[in-house]
């Protein structure tokens, strides 16, 4: 090969020099290449970033599956919708209830009742993430659900019993664990985990298990064997599905209360 010469590896151009025919030649050009951005080596074998074991990606949801703890589910003794405070708080202070903060960041065409930029009164959800489908808003008559994609009670048999009420007020607001979607699937669902539902649409279920590994991450909530088994099935297929990232924090302020 040439000096000068190379090839796209991973979306970013390899120089490659041979230096031992180029002699002196060739380590000149080499230190322009260099400084042009270009290395004196072979081409790497893979592209992407930096790998993990079972040849996933870090930063990916695959491999951050890797690192959710895996045991049994505990009981659902004591759980309580109040155990993890009122519903939708405003932990962030920024004067509208959290479901209104999500229904504003889901739906399209958002109509605010009586001029109110908090309470949201129309909309629609367009491809509803769980069933395809386009869904009207209509406050007091809705078809859309704000869904945990982790299940509050899921999590409380999962680790969130023995968390601080501050952590599990928190767990509850958090953008990163909640999602505008169609009523219907959404009821069906009930506390399952993904080992016991997966959205009726099928193109949605890497984004659906990339999201629970990143709340079950965020927040210490572990897995069970058969549940990292279904979310590792479906990340199969998807390998390089990108892990969310929420910056909310994991505990609410003190003014917030639950028993």
């Amino acid at each position: 090969m040439p000096p000068g010469s190379g090839e796209w590896s991973g979306g970013r151009r390899v120089c490659v020099v041979t230096v031992r025919r180029y002699g002196l030649v060739g380590l000149a050009v080499g230190a322009l290449l260099w400084s042009a951005g270009c290395g004196l080596q072979e081409p790497s074998a893979g592209a992407g970033g930096k790998g993990t074991e079972g040849g996933t990606t870090a930063g990916t949801a695959p491999a951050a599956l890797e690192e959710l703890t895996v045991q049994e589910e505990g009981g659902k003794d004591g759980y309580g919708r109040e155990r993890f405070g009122s519903a939708w708080a405003d932990v962030d202070g920024n004067s509208c209830g959290t479901r209104d903060d999500i229904l504003k960041r889901d739906l399209a065409d958002v109509v605010y009742k009586d001029g109110d930029d908090c309470v949201v009164a129309s909309g629609t959800l367009r491809d509803d993430p769980y069933s395809g489908e386009d869904v009207e808003f209509r406050r007091g008559a809705s078809k859309v659900d704000i869904d945990h994609l982790v299940a509050l009670s899921d999590a409380w048999k999962k680790g969130a019993s023995q968390w601080e009420p501050a952590k599990r007020i928190a767990f509850a607001n958090d953008p990163l664990n909640l999602l505008a979607v169609n009523a219907g699937p959404n009821r069906a669902k009930g506390d399952g985990d993904a080992a016991k539902w997966l959205p009726p649409n099928e193109a949605y279920h890497c984004a659906y298990v990339a999201g629970q590994v990143a709340v079950k991450k965020k927040y210490g909530v572990w897995v069970t064997p058969e549940e990292h088994s279904a979310m590792r099935a479906v990340l199969d297929g998807c390998p390089r599905e990108e892990l969310p990232e929420g910056d909310a924090p994991t505990r609410a302020p003190d003014r917030f209360s639950a028993r």
